[in-house]
């Protein structure tokens, strides 16, 4: 099949649509994809990039198409500015640098901005091509959660707008089955919402793993690591707050791999807090470099505020944890803690409940590590029951040629 993939994130920013993409090309599918210049999540142009944009091309077979976007920067109005620049870029721009190209099916990575989909909807009717769109992020619930919007006119504005997005998708697929009820609100045909969840890379296939130098090793502390995103969402005041409360146990730190919106913030809090013994930053690195700062921890953290909108969610760093063999401690709610519960992964307390958090990470690090060893095998067949990369893009493309053969209805 020839599919042409819309989404405002591709490669070198890490996310699993990459991941996506190279599997549907492993698999035979012709791939291209609409993006826009790599500027997640310093919210700055990627410097490699802005002096050899070519070379960012083509990325394991898969096509690129790339346009202009206006960079994310560190401020609500930019990341405003960055959401509207791709919509306009990539619905006039992108539509030019595809003209004459014919595609089986449009797929659309709904990671915010759901926006993303409305240059896809407007190729969809040059092209007639069905639309499928994975909604990862809800919206308008998700600008309300994290502050962005507080104007229920805005909102309201946004919900019109969603229904429009979802009205012009032929298949629509919630990454949690919370989501479902909630893209219902928003869409009257049921009947095209369906359950589809992330999945991990494979990242943890290789024994052979050097241990990242990049931490310092030391013997008889338990390691408690965070990877990912360092943003609003991810709660790290609830973090910081229950490294303090553990303050004195010199045998427990916390690792921070990742980079984003408030890294600067927590990196000043670490100084503020007199934490720097207790909590180690690394910074941002590639994807395929995780499993050798993996290779330090005893047990892996994920947190989201607590918000009804949020407890819906599972964060994409779950299935990866899991996969990795390594047990789990979230401050988290909702579906994301009922996994971590139902697979016997890890321990799971209140989201945004500090003293939660930090006795939750001292009841893991007082387990001896037959113990811990026991719940990370068990997160790992939970992970191959329920989330295994094959079994899901399986599924994916029988999607993919349901629609297909459907496309003489559009």
């Amino acid at each position: 099949m020839k599919i042409l993939i819309v989404s405002q994130y591709f490669w070198p920013e890490n996310f699993r649509i990459n991941d996506l993409a190279t599997e549907l090309v492993g698999r035979g599918h012709e791939i291209t994809v609409l993006t826009g210049w790599p500027n997640y999540p310093e919210g700055k142009i990627y410097e490699d990039f802005d002096k050899n944009p070519q070379k960012y091309a083509n990325f394991n077979g898969v096509n690129i198409v790339r346009v202009p976007l206006a960079p994310r920067g560190q401020s609500a109005l930019r990341l405003m500015i960055n959401y509207f620049s791709f919509i306009f870029s990539a619905s006039l721009l992108g539509s030019l640098k595809l003209i004459g190209k014919r595609y089986d099916l449009i797929f659309v990575c709904g990671l915010s901005p759901i926006t993303v989909a409305i240059p896809a909807i407007f190729l969809k009717f040059i092209k007639k091509t069905p639309i499928v769109l994975w909604v990862l992020d809800l919206w308008p619930e998700s600008l309300s959660a994290v502050g962005v919007v507080k104007s229920k006119k805005i909102l309201d504005a946004v919900g019109v707008l969603v229904r429009f997005i979802y009205k012009n998708c032929d298949l629509i697929l919630g990454q949690s089955k919370s989501f479902i009820h909630s893209i219902g609100k928003y869409c009257n045909e049921s009947e095209k919402i369906k359950y589809f969840p992330s999945w991990s890379e494979d990242l943890f296939n290789n024994e052979s793993v050097v241990i990242a130098p990049e931490v310092e090793t030391k013997k008889d502390i338990f390691n408690i690591l965070f990877s990912g995103n360092i943003g609003d969402a991810q709660d790290f005041p609830t973090i910081l707050n229950a490294a303090e409360y553990l303050r004195e146990r010199s045998d427990i730190r916390w690792i921070i791999v990742g980079d984003g919106r408030m890294a600067g913030w927590v990196r000043e809090q670490i100084v503020k807090r007199s934490l720097q013994n207790n909590v180690v930053m690394t910074g941002r690195f590639p994807l395929e470099r995780m499993p050798s700062f993996f290779a330090h921890a005893d047990a892996l953290l994920v947190s989201l505020k607590a918000n009804e909108i949020f407890a819906m969610t599972i964060p994409g760093k779950v299935q990866t944890y899991l996969s990795s063999g390594l047990p789990i401690v979230g401050a988290i709610d909702g579906e994301g803690a009922e996994v971590i519960r139902e697979a016997g992964a890890g321990y799971a307390c209140k989201a945004s409940d500090a003293e939660g958090l930090a006795a939750a990470v001292a009841k893991m690090a007082a387990l001896n590590a037959e113990k811990r060893d026991a719940m990370g095998k068990a997160g790992n067949a939970y992970y191959v029951a329920q989330f295994e990369k094959k079994l899901l893009i399986d599924k994916l493309e029988s999607y993919f040629r349901s629609m297909s053969l459907n496309k003489n209805n559009i």
